[in-house]
């Protein structure tokens, strides 16, 4: 065999293996990112029986409106890596009771950093709101700090998470809350990146809330020990959007 044959051979065999490794890579990924911290079943029942709420899925959302009077404010809510985002719905909804329509996005792959999805995607979904805000869960906060600089946004909601990039000249209402129990966002990594923050930003600190306290999807690895129930995350949450959409 001549030495241009055995050269072209081993060239095949490099590039054979090289498919095998990038398939398997994306086998892998999406296997990891399809096994979804799911929601708990009980948290979504009182979600979807609570009157103050109405309720509607589509192909790329979870739109929560209120039965009651709407404020005209609306939030689009990026949920975590991986978590279910009907996991959120129940810690929500008394905002929703309060006037608030909350659009919660179904990211792509399950992950937020995959979804390049304009945000008007999600408003769309609700044309009656007059002023929108965007934010999210721990990855979805991040995905929430890219879409900010939208012209369509009126404020930013982080829900133990923080930001990767800079914010610190805009002049957007910013609400940071996290959990003294977070064992991923932990308050150390939030106080860390306040500085990507507008200095007109308010930073919360929950007592005893865990990071996937900001869920109902059950325990999650690496997290701290939750303190605090999931009624009164709802209304703790309830209280803290109320006060921020009457700035």
């Amino acid at each position: 065999m001549s030495r241009a044959r055995r050269f072209a051979r081993g060239v095949i065999r490099a590039l054979v293996a090289l498919v095998v490794v990038l398939v398997l890579l994306v086998v892998g990924v999406l296997f990891w990112a399809n096994m979804v911290m799911r929601g708990e079943r009980d948290a979504a029942i009182d979600a979807w029986t609570d009157p103050g709420v109405s309720i509607r899925s589509t192909d790329h959302s979870i739109v929560m409106t209120p039965t009651g009077e709407a404020s005209g404010e609306g939030l689009v809510y990026i949920p975590g890596a991986r978590v279910d985002p009907y996991a959120y719905m129940y810690v929500l909804s008394g905002a929703v009771t309060e006037g608030v329509t909350v659009v919660i996005t179904k990211p792509t792959l399950n992950l937020a950093f995959f979804d390049q999805r304009p945000l008007d995607t999600f408003t769309a979904d609700a044309p009656e709101v007059s002023s929108w805000a965007v934010g999210g869960h721990s990855l979805g906060g991040v995905r929430a700090c890219q879409l900010a600089d939208s012209p369509e946004v009126a404020g930013l909601v982080l829900f133990g998470s923080y930001c990767a990039n800079d914010l610190s000249d805009s002049r957007m209402p910013v609400l940071s809350i996290s959990g003294s129990a977070d064992g991923l966002s932990t308050p150390e990594k939030i106080a860390e990146a306040a500085p990507l923050l507008p200095q007109s930003a308010v930073f919360v600190e929950i007592e005893g809330l865990n990071h996937a306290g900001f869920g109902s999807y059950g325990p999650q690895s690496g997290d701290g020990v939750g303190t605090v129930s999931r009624s009164e995350v709802r209304t703790e949450l309830a209280e803290l959007l109320r006060e921020f959409f009457a700035r």
